[in-house]
């Protein structure tokens, strides 16, 4: 039973946030939202909902251990798996961004977690740093969004048509209505995700860290493995690449600062989570700086290494930590 409320949990989860995307993506395109802009903060943090529901869910029930194994092992997906397949497909091309923005802010925020994770409890005070540093992220993103390339502009225009046009049109009221649904949506998945996975840790005797770093993140990190392999296949990569790094960047500074923030003493962290996981989710983001400036781009082979690392990661939960 429990496995059943884990998937039933993590298809509505994928349902809400494709709906979130969509239907959020579509209000900012009628405002008129510049493009990278809706790629790198509403797509973002659209598929990142899941994690957020997760976390705030596990957070209020004293579950912490399952939030933050969540989010380490998300980022972990992220770019071992996802990143490693998409470059499978065809190899990925790195713009100057997301050398000069994206992956600094991703190394600092994955740097900042083992940091304030360290001793052992992620406290309020520490969940308003993260989002303090969120929203200065996202300030820099609107700051970059007026030197934005032609490039970028069409590549959303193909993926998300829509003219800007703020009246309520029945067109903009089901985006509207899509958006709101995609929520309530997630936030019963959610629920039901949060309970399977509690069960099953008490079931086979694991840990919360461990469901939320196998299962959940798996599950959660499907709307990102959607829209990366969308965009792959749509020969549309900086949205591949920007919704990947971009989440891997506010799933730590945003969903986990929020996280943080809701319960009153915090989170605490487990041993195996500050001494292993958290620090590997660094080793990850570090490990990005060869590959991608190496003739800006990620090929076959080195996707291929990401996603047998990733294998030989998994091993190793189910060998040491079951």
């Amino acid at each position: 039973m429990p496995f059943v409320w884990c998937a039933a949990g993590l298809a509505l989860l994928v349902l809400g946030a494709e709906l979130v995307v969509r239907g959020g993506t579509h209000v900012a395109a009628r405002l008129g939202v510049p493009p990278l802009v809706i790629g790198l903060t509403i797509v973002v943090v659209g598929t990142s909902t899941p994690e957020l529901a997760v976390g705030i869910d596990a957070a209020l029930r004293g579950e912490g251990e399952l939030a933050v194994g969540n989010i380490a092992g998300t980022n972990i997906v992220n770019i071992l798996l996802i990143l490693g397949l998409s470059a499978l497909i065809e190899p990925l091309a790195i713009r100057m961004q997301t050398i000069r923005l994206d992956l600094p802010i991703m190394i600092l925020a994955s740097l900042m977690l083992v940091a304030l994770a360290w001793d052992g409890n992620l406290s309020r005070a520490d969940g308003i740093i993260l989002t303090m540093s969120a929203l200065a992220y996202t300030m820099a993103i609107l700051r970059i969004a007026r030197r934005e390339s032609q490039g970028i502009k069409a590549a959303f225009s193909r993926e998300f048509a829509a003219r800007p046009d703020s009246t309520p049109t029945p067109e903009n009221l089901l985006s509207l209505g899509a958006l709101a649904a995609g929520l309530v949506v997630i936030a019963v998945g959610a629920d039901l995700l949060v309970d399977g996975a509690v069960a099953l840790a008490r079931q086979w005797g694991v840990s919360d860290a461990f469901i939320g770093l196998t299962i959940v993140a798996i599950g959660t990190s499907s709307p990102e493995l959607v829209t990366t392999v969308v965009s792959t296949i749509r020969k549309a990569r900086d949205i591949a690449i920007g919704n990947l790094l971009g989440s891997s960047i506010y799933n730590i500074l945003f969903i986990l600062g929020i996280t943080c923030i809701v319960p009153d003493a915090g989170i605490q962290v487990g041993q195996a989570l500050i001494r292993i996981d958290i620090p590997l989710t660094a080793a990850v983001a570090l490990l990005c700086i060869p590959v991608f400036v190496s003739g800006r781009s990620v090929t076959r082979f080195e996707g291929g290494l990401f996603v047998i690392a990733y294998a030989v990661y998994l091993a190793y939960l189910i060998a040491a930590r079951t």
